[in-house]
């Protein structure tokens, strides 16, 4: 065995290979005249994200959750305030036009229409009486015509500028004096004697019938629309109000229940109060509205469907009276062909207009709601059936030939058809008098029902908001 000497120097260890280094990071190439390789900054957030962010973050902690709270509710009992505030505003302004406005220029239409066929009426009567025509029926054309030129310049002070009911009054103002003008040269030419002055009554009454009554019956028609439009924004259930009332009880409800899970107080007096006078709103709201239909609605039905037909009624046994003393005038130069007869035409048109007074009258008969105004409709229909009777044995004198006797029997002054005329126009006067006065009543309990509702559903709203603020208020003090 070979034996190594110690020569005291270190054992050599054994070489430990070299370990490959890791590559050198490859940095991108800079483009050439770029001043800085590094991303650009994040965009900054915009105000709303940011607080969103806050919003959130408040809503995780319990004051923070109150005071969403309180402004949610502060902001819903607003909200059904102004809601209720303009919708029965808009109602209000309806009912008021309704009863100041809208149906008043409805019977100003109607009366422009009854005093131009009562002029009619009375210049053909005149005519008849030649001569002879006495002052009462010379006041009463002069009186028609004034209240006609009366009934004109209110309904243009009152009617829409640029309306088409502005548009008719124009034309109705410069046709009257036209008509004056041929009335009157038919009653100079007929105290002469000239039978020309026939000949300008018929064309005066042509204009009357054809151009002036049609006008004044399409103010009265566009008058009516105007009426039933009042109707209908005056009296629709006001739903989005009502849903946000009680959207609003509900939302008030359920704080005051988290209020009460959370603190075992039964009451917060902040929140009872934001929820009492959002009660009285609703309750005020609905009881109010629903005075304001039953009155409108029984205005409409007992008194604007009876008005209506009244109306009609008197403008049919108007026509039917011009027409019967046309009948005289014309002595049968105007004819028309019904069927394979020839017949006179202003007779025709007398038996036509009688009919509907009859039918209006029955119509008049079943909308009466009481004794006071069935009466002067009932004694219109006794005399229109006396008017009839007398109107026949007229015509039957004159187509035999008896014209001075048929005359007497239509403008005489005892037991002419005249008089059954006008006791028929009296009793319509009358019931007329009496529907408006039942319209006026029930249309002004209408619109009184809602006095002071949108100012006070106003006031009540700001009182519950302040009241839902000091309510979750005293709570968060509670945090402090």
């Amino acid at each position: 065995m070979t034996h190594t000497p110690n020569t005291g120097a270190p054992p050599t260890l054994p070489a430990i290979p070299p370990q490959p280094s890791a590559p050198a990071p490859t940095t991108a190439p800079t483009a050439p005249g770029s001043r800085n390789s590094a991303s650009p900054p994040a965009p900054r957030r915009t105000a709303f994200a940011e607080g969103v962010d806050q919003l959130r973050h408040a809503a995780t902690t319990e004051p923070g959750r109150l005071r969403i709270m309180g402004a949610f509710l502060a902001a819903l009992v607003v909200a059904f305030g102004a809601v209720t505030a303009w919708q029965m505003t808009d109602r209000a302004t309806a009912a008021d036009a309704v009863l100041t406005s809208s149906q008043p220029l409805t019977s100003d239409a109607a009366d422009i229409y009854r005093s131009l066929a009562d002029a009619n009426t009375a210049a053909s009567s005149g005519f008849l009486a030649g001569g002879q025509e006495s002052a009462a029926t010379r006041d009463r054309y002069e009186r028609d015509i004034a209240t006609a030129a009366a009934k004109l310049v209110n309904a243009a002070a009152n009617a829409a500028p640029g309306s088409p009911s502005t548009t008719t009054i124009t034309k109705l103002n410069r046709l009257l004096p036209e008509y004056k003008g041929l009335v009157e040269r038919a009653r100079t030419y007929n105290r002469q004697g000239y039978p020309v002055g026939g000949a300008y009554l018929r064309y005066a009454n042509e204009k009357m019938q054809q151009e002036m009554l049609p006008a004044a019956q399409d103010l009265y028609t566009k008058e009516n629309e105007r009426l039933r439009a009042d109707y209908a924004d005056a009296t629709p259930y006001p739903w989005p109000a009502v849903a946000l009332g009680l959207a609003t009880l509900a939302a008030l409800a359920w704080a005051q229940r988290r209020t009460y899970l959370r603190t075992n107080r039964v009451l917060n007096h902040g929140l009872v109060t934001a929820t009492t006078a959002t009660a009285v709103v609703l309750l005020w709201l609905t009881a109010g509205h629903a005075l304001v239909r039953d009155h409108l609605n029984d205005s409409y039905d007992h008194g604007v469907r009876s008005l209506a037909v009244l109306h009609d009624a008197r403008i049919a046994s108007l026509k039917a009276r011009g027409n019967e003393n046309l009948t005289l005038v014309a002595r049968g130069a105007e004819t028309t062909k019904v069927g394979d007869r020839t017949l006179d035409a202003y007779d025709y048109d007398f038996t036509r207009d009688i009919d509907t007074l009859a039918k209006g009258l029955a119509h008049a008969q079943r909308l009466a709601d009481d004794d006071t105004g069935e009466k002067p409709v009932t004694a219109a229909v006794g005399n229109m059936t006396e008017w009839k009777k007398r109107h026949a044995a007229a015509r039957e004198q004159d187509e035999n030939g008896n014209y001075q006797q048929a005359l007497d029997m239509v403008i005489g002054a005892r037991n002419a058809t005249g008089e059954c005329f006008d006791a028929v126009d009296r009793n319509l006067a009358t019931a007329l008098a009496h529907e408006e006065a039942e319209f006026a009543s029930a249309a002004g309990d209408g619109r009184d029902a809602l006095t002071g509702l949108p100012t006070g559903a106003a006031v009540l709203a700001v009182l519950g908001a302040a009241g839902a603020v000091l309510g979750i208020g005293r709570r968060l003090s509670e945090y402090r």
